[in-house]
């Protein structure tokens, strides 16, 4: 039994197949395959069940999967305990982030993270809330960015930034012609909301609860996981949605004249970096917590949580 080949057994754990499991080890699938046999006879067992697609575990071998990945955890541990005593920041970052932060936090950090840090590599999935925390379970991400708190057994939770919501307004919307927006003024039949599943459907629901009633849907149903198809159907002069502060200032000039606050206790959003308690590759999780705390502007920066009114997470996205 090799290292090599508990790698190997791991990594088609992870990626559903030989074929993807071998490209990701960098080696030919005959080569995979062929170690992954050796120890199969060495232990006198069927590891994965070969007739299944995609290829899953045994049930034994579920067990000896688990056990290796374990095991590989500590052999990790060791070199990260040499990069922090050389204070390296080096390998292979994988991190998963929700939808509704990916296009307006990614492009601050990412190139000059990168830059800064030439030894590292950036592997970077857009996944809601739910598959994160699984894919840090299962050792499949090194860290998660998200919407907290989610009280989630065995996840460390970093807050990164808080954030107001914001509603965004079409053109010529009578709204227009306030300074700030009180929730009593929301009409649930002009609002435009991500589909059901994601969480920042959840968070404008948790905002507004009191006017969010069944039969107070327009006759416009929208299945969309995307805030800015939201805001583009806003644009074309269609009622209205609640975005989050980072979103409002990627908005051209025309556009923020019709971005309004909402009254005071304003509702706010945490987003934190989540990690598996183990915590392997600190040096790295310290190195991308500090480039992103950097790149966000100071108004978010000075942000006072204790001044906001935070939702409860509902864990979808």
């Amino acid at each position: 039994m090799t290292i090599i080949q508990l790698e190997y057994i791991v990594a088609v754990d992870k990626y559903g197949g030989f074929s993807k499991a071998a490209e990701k080890c960098f080696v030919t699938q005959p080569t995979l395959s062929m170690q992954i046999q050796k120890l199969e006879a060495e232990l006198g067992i069927a590891i994965f069940d070969r007739a299944k697609k995609p290829i899953i575990a045994t049930a034994l071998g579920r067990k000896i999967i688990d056990e290796a990945r374990d095991n590989l955890k500590g052999i990790s541990r060791i070199k990260e305990l040499v990069f922090e005593e050389a204070d390296l920041i080096r390998g292979e970052l994988q991190i998963g982030i929700i939808p509704t932060i990916t296009p307006y936090l990614l492009p601050r950090f990412v190139f000059q993270f990168t830059k800064k840090y030439p030894l590292v590599n950036l592997v970077i999935e857009e996944r809601i809330t739910e598959e994160i925390v699984l894919g840090l379970q299962q050792d499949k991400f090194d860290a998660g960015i998200v919407v907290t708190p989610l009280d989630e057994p065995g996840i460390k939770e970093t807050p990164l930034f808080y954030e107001t919501f914001l509603t965004y307004l079409s053109p010529g919307h009578p709204l227009n012609d306030k300074a700030e927006i009180d929730i009593n003024d929301l009409d649930i039949k002009q609002m435009l909301l991500l589909s059901s599943g994601h969480c920042f459907r959840e968070q404008v629901v948790n905002i507004c609860p009191d006017i969010l009633k069944e039969n107070q849907f327009s006759r416009l149903k929208l299945e969309s996981g995307s805030l800015e198809t939201l805001m583009q159907l806003v644009d074309a002069g269609y009622g209205y949605t609640l975005i989050p502060e980072l979103a409002a200032n990627q908005l051209n000039a025309a556009q923020k004249k019709h971005v309004k606050p909402l009254k005071s206790p304003q509702p706010v959003r945490e987003v934190s970096l989540i990690s598996n308690r183990l915590i392997l590759k600190k040096n790295l999780l310290n190195a991308l917590k500090e480039e992103i705390i950097n790149s966000l502007p100071v108004y978010i920066k000075n942000n006072n949580q204790s001044h906001l009114v935070k939702w409860k997470n509902s864990k979808q996205e």
